[in-house]
């Protein structure tokens, strides 16, 4: 008996981990390294700004003793709390209701059952990570100039690398709904086939479980998005802690 090959262990954050078991294709491994890929991505106008950043002499720190308190610590930890809260609390991972008559039409029970809808709440779901995330970096940013004139710099190099890879991971991000979709269908389309096959099953009306699998599916991803999103601000906020314990 021929056994199915086994798919190539892919590598890298949950994020990615979490895509790849969910595209119906293995993942190859990447072709450049990571500094390669960062070389292809850093225009000119910004390799000369994270130069000036890097070699150059930084402005004097606003030295400051309180540097970093417990509020700001518990700020960063409240907005992974709140953007969590967004992606679990939203409206597309909402368990569907029962409508008595009148309550609503029949195309808004159906609109669940349709991609776009998903699609869309993914999209605004992005825009509200991006807003949350990059206002907690600024903070971190803006308390890192209070510090060492090392983590002046630090600060410097963040602000750059963000001005430079935010057009690069808009795009590569928006790929997840594109992907979510081609899975949308696949679980649809072997609902369909498994509900065609079973004989004398009668019809149901209430969307079955694929749509559950799916919903907590793009929940996971978004998560792992999340977790994404926050390493900069992590890395930020390690270096703050490393200062306040010196």
């Amino acid at each position: 008996m021929m056994q199915a090959p086994r798919r190539a262990t892919v590598r890298g954050p949950t994020f990615i981990r979490t895509l790849a078991r969910l595209t119906a294709a293995d993942v190859p491994p990447p072709a450049r390294s990571l500094s390669d890929q960062l070389s292809q991505w850093v225009d000119w106008t910004h390799a000369v700004a994270l130069s000036t950043a890097l070699d150059g002499r930084p402005p004097a720190a606003l030295l400051d003793d309180r540097i970093l308190s417990s509020a700001d610590d518990d700020e960063c930890a409240r907005v992974r709390a709140s953007l969590t809260g967004a992606i679990v609390s939203d409206r597309a991972f909402a368990a569907a209701t029962p409508r008595g008559p009148g309550q609503a039409s029949a195309a808004d029970a159906d609109e669940t059952l349709d991609f776009p809808f998903y699609r869309q709440r993914y999209l605004a779901l992005q825009q509200t990570m991006e807003a949350g995330v990059g206002r907690l970096r600024e903070r971190l940013r803006a308390l890192l100039t209070h510090a060492t004139p090392g983590l002046v710099r630090l600060a410097a190099v963040d602000a750059v690398m963000e001005r430079a890879l935010s057009r690069r991971e808009r795009a590569l991000l928006a790929a997840a709904p594109t992907l979510l979709s081609e899975h949308f269908e696949r679980l649809r389309q072997a609902a369909l086939s498994a509900a065609a096959d079973a004989e004398g099953d009668a019809p149901t009306a209430a969307p079955s479980a694929w749509l559950d699998a799916f919903r907590k599916d793009m929940q996971n991803v978004l998560l792992a998005e999340l977790d994404v999103r926050l390493q900069p601000a992590q890395g930020l906020l390690a270096a703050l802690r490393t200062h306040a314990k010196n």
